[in-house]
């Protein structure tokens, strides 16, 4: 099918805002690359100019190891499907899937048979006569899907194809789109603002934020080994809970994280992916912990002792404790817990992780448990956030004096 490669690739609009920034990307013959992030991270834009309906500023992209970038979208061997997917209302399910074909003149009995061949992967067959107008949310999309893949492109591209869709239907439409995949074996590029969406069906995820890739990895690698405190805070439900200010103490032969309401031991593991602990240990640099709520438990006592409860979520799940004045955890933990009861939690210290106060870069070295790919951008290192905030500082205070 396709091999997929964007290169230094800047999108800046006239009103002076970054769309994308030096943005570098590629995707193998038959991967399924997600690309995540929250609004304005730039997930449509950069679908939108590798499938060529927008321009960049600079930079390139590359369909097979040719040059694209200057190529007309219908010269580029793509298909999109777009958010909502929008269908002809004059034309029946068949004409819809048959559209791209008849547009590129080919011969009526390849136009039949594609077509013939997608509605059954899609189980459309009984509704190639209906209007759009006598389909359902689902089936709309089915065709709009159909439509996209019946001309068998190098490549297929997703904006948001479940938005709008209800929890159900969201779950009916990525098992299709898995399917999909696997029996296409073609190269695809799904854009979704759901995190858990997109750890679910990507062999390797892109977490972009104002036009800046944070991380390029496995699903298993984005949640185990975070670049940065945000990609640490995007991956998991619930989210990373964060203690600021922390500082690395020497004690007892090893380190210690000291914060105010407390203070953490670093495990052996921990402190020996630490590779510049000794720098850290006894100055005024500043540390910020992260802990997973599936990582730390209420119990009896524990490793942070006397904190208050807060609430529990009443499915026995999570809730939140009260460390200190300013810090507030979610953690594990049992249902009949009362509000204000005194407790104590427990941490997987192996589980710690520790970025940098100011980078908010993460200090941890891969280790063992970092599942190797070969695979393209997996030693991306984002930019430190200070850098990152004086890169898109001008593009945020366009935004504030719009309001």
């Amino acid at each position: 099918m396709a091999n997929l490669k964007v290169v230094n690739l800047n999108k800046k609009y006239p009103s002076g805002e970054n769309g994308l920034i030096n943005v570098n990307l590629e995707a193998q013959d038959k991967e399924f690359i997600v690309i995540t992030g929250g609004d304005n991270s730039g997930k449509s834009t950069l679908l939108r100019v590798i499938a060529g309906l927008e321009e960049p500023s600079s930079g390139e992209v590359y369909i097979d190891g040719k040059d694209v970038t200057e190529s007309e979208p219908k010269e580029r061997d793509l298909a999109m499907v777009f958010k909502g997917g929008a269908l002809y209302p004059a034309l029946n399910v068949f004409e819809n899937l048959a559209y791209g074909l008849r547009l590129r003149k080919a011969p009526e009995a390849l136009i039949r048979e594609r077509v013939n061949v997608v509605a059954e992967m899609l189980g459309l067959k009984e509704l190639l006569t209906r209007k759009p107008k006598a389909l359902s949310a689902a089936e709309k999309q089915r065709v709009a899907i159909g439509r996209a893949i019946v001309r068998e492109p190098k490549l297929y591209l997703f904006d948001e194809p479940l938005s709008g869709l209800d929890e159900k239907l969201q779950a009916e439409m990525l098992g299709v789109i898995i399917n999909l995949q696997a029996r296409l074996s073609g190269t695809f590029v799904y854009c979704t603002k759901n995190v858990a969406e997109a750890l679910t069906v990507g062999t390797r995820v892109i977490i972009l934020k104002d036009g800046l890739v944070q991380q390029a990895d496995t699903p298993a690698n984005l949640y185990d080994y975070p670049a940065n405190a945000f990609v640490g805070f995007c991956v998991g439900a619930p989210t990373m809970n964060f203690i600021s200010n922390a500082k690395i103490v020497a004690a007892d032969g090893g380190y210690k994280a000291v914060f105010k309401g407390g203070e953490l031991p670093l495990s052996e593991k921990v402190a020996a992916r630490f590779e510049s602990i000794k720098e850290y240990a006894g100055c005024d640099s500043t540390v910020i912990l992260g802990i997973r709520p599936e990582d730390a438990e209420i119990c009896g006592d524990g490793v942070i002792k006397g904190v208050a409860v807060q609430g529990c979520d009443g499915h026995g799940g999570y809730t939140e404790i009260d460390v200190s004045p300013d810090i507030c955890l979610n953690v594990t933990a049992k249902k009949g817990l009362e509000k204000g009861a005194e407790a104590g939690v427990s941490v997987d210290l192996d589980r710690l992780y520790i970025f940098d106060g100011i980078t908010r870069l993460t200090l941890l070295a891969r280790d063992g448990g970092y599942q190797v790919t070969g695979l393209p951008n997996a030693d991306f290192v984002p930019l430190p956030f200070d850098e990152e905030q004086k890169l898109c500082g001008n593009a945020a205070a366009g935004k504030k004096n719009k309001k």
